[in-house]
């Protein structure tokens, strides 16, 4: 079923006007018609609003309200991930999965092995580019909110950024021993909490950027005995966190 997220404006009673790209969406693509149902997200309140399309045209689709109930679709844990800039398009790709696996936020971080340079123009354009394919995902996965994308920052604006949102900073390293200290860690992290997880570049982190994250009271962990991509530590990681909140 479609879900889309509305502004609680939109909302008049128990009738939404969606307008914009939806309506396109919901006209064209998807080919819907009055008496169909679609769900929808409003003001980030955590519900499900289930709504039946009663009125169609070019610029504008009315919905009446049929019932609302929560919904319990975000991980217990809030995950931001510290992104090191990838090149050419596994951005989309990191966000788009991150997303759909939960991710409560994303920001990209500028490190020395990135390989990707951006002027400030062209941080603002891909920035938004990448918020557009996170509210994509959001709708796709039917989350409840739309983890935000930052613009790219430096590691030390990051760390910066870490310290005040999250209770816990977290780095998977390649050359972390695969021992009981990364279970030590995780057990720190319950539900309720938030993490920061800094995720390398391509070629990895440089020694000193770990001396860094370390300064900040970052945490090296270990994802397992094999070398991961970028595009895949993030991935992993996420995943972990829904087996262990969500699966146990």
């Amino acid at each position: 079923m479609l879900q889309i997220f509305a502004d609680p404006s939109a909302l008049r009673g128990d009738l939404l006007t969606i307008t914009g790209p939806d309506v396109n969406h919901i006209r064209n693509v998807l080919r819907m018609k009055p008496g169909e149902e679609l769900n929808a997200r409003i003001g980030g309140d955590g519900r499900e609003y289930r709504f039946g399309i009663e009125e169609i045209s070019e610029q504008e689709v009315l919905c009446r309200l049929r019932f609302v109930k929560e919904s319990d679709v975000e991980l217990p844990v809030r995950i931001i991930l510290f992104q090191g800039l990838p090149k050419a398009d596994k951005m989309e790709w990191i966000v788009q999965k991150s997303v759909e696996l939960g991710a409560a936020g994303i920001v990209p971080v500028e490190m020395s092995r990135c390989v990707v340079r951006l002027d400030a123009s062209k941080k603002d354009k891909k920035a938004a580019r990448w918020q557009t394919i996170a509210e994509s995902a959001a709708e796709q996965s039917r989350r409840a909110v739309i983890p935000k994308v930052e613009r790219p920052v430096s590691l030390k604006e990051a760390l910066a950024l870490a310290g005040q949102q999250t209770d816990l900073i977290l780095v998977p390293y390649e050359l972390q021993e695969t021992d009981e200290s990364t279970k030590e860690a995780l057990a720190k992290l319950k539900p309720g909490m938030s993490a920061a997880v800094f995720i390398g570049p391509e070629g990895g982190f440089e020694p000193e950027e770990i001396e860094q994250i370390r300064a900040a009271g970052g945490i090296p962990i270990s994802l397992g005995r094999r070398i991961l991509r970028t595009e895949t530590a993030s991935l992993a990681f996420l995943s972990w966190m829904i087996y262990r909140f969500e699966m146990e």
